[in-house]
C-alpha cells in the first residue's frame, strides 16, 4: 500500500512538472487593461503600448491580435519572442469623444492561458 501511495505521488509531482512547459506571457499592464483616463482629442494621438515578456522557456508565437472597432493594431501581427525577451502591441484608439471601452484579443501559443488567447483591454473617456 505504501509503495502504491508513494508512486502515485510521484506520477502527480512529474505530471505536474510536465504540463507547465512552454511559452507563457505576462503583461506588464496590471489586469491586461490600461487606463487612458480622461484625454482631449487634441492633445492625445491614442497611441498606447501593452508591453509584454516570454516567461515560459519555449519561445512565444503570437498568431494574430484582432480589435473592436474604433481601434488599429500598430504592431507586427506575426511575431516570436524568444524565453526571457520582452516586446509590445501597439494599439491607436481613434479618439472618438466618449468613453472608452474596447477589448483587444491576442492569440499565442502561450500555455496559461486557455487556448493562448488573451483579452486586452483599454478603457478612459475622451473629451471634445
Amino acid at each position: 500500500m505504501k509503495k502504491i501511495t508513494t508512486i502515485i505521488t510521484i506520477l502527480l509531482f512529474s505530471s505536474i512538472g510536465f504540463a507547465q512547459k512552454g511559452a507563457k506571457i505576462e503583461f506588464k499592464a496590471k489586469n491586461n487593461t490600461i487606463d487612458f483616463g480622461t484625454i482631449n482629442k487634441n492633445n492625445d494621438n491614442g497611441i498606447r503600448s501593452f508591453e509584454y515578456t516570454n516567461t515560459g522557456d519555449a519561445p512565444l508565437i503570437i498568431y494574430s491580435v484582432q480589435s473592436t472597432t474604433s481601434c488599429t493594431v500598430l504592431s507586427k501581427q506575426n511575431e516570436t519572442v524568444q524565453p526571457g525577451k520582452s516586446s509590445k502591441i501597439d494599439i491607436k484608439y481613434n479618439m472618438v469623444p466618449g468613453p472608452i471601452r474596447k477589448t483587444i484579443t491576442v492569440e499565442s501559443n502561450a500555455i496559461n492561458y486557455d487556448e493562448g488567447r488573451i483579452a486586452l483591454k483599454i478603457k478612459g473617456e475622451v473629451g471634445s
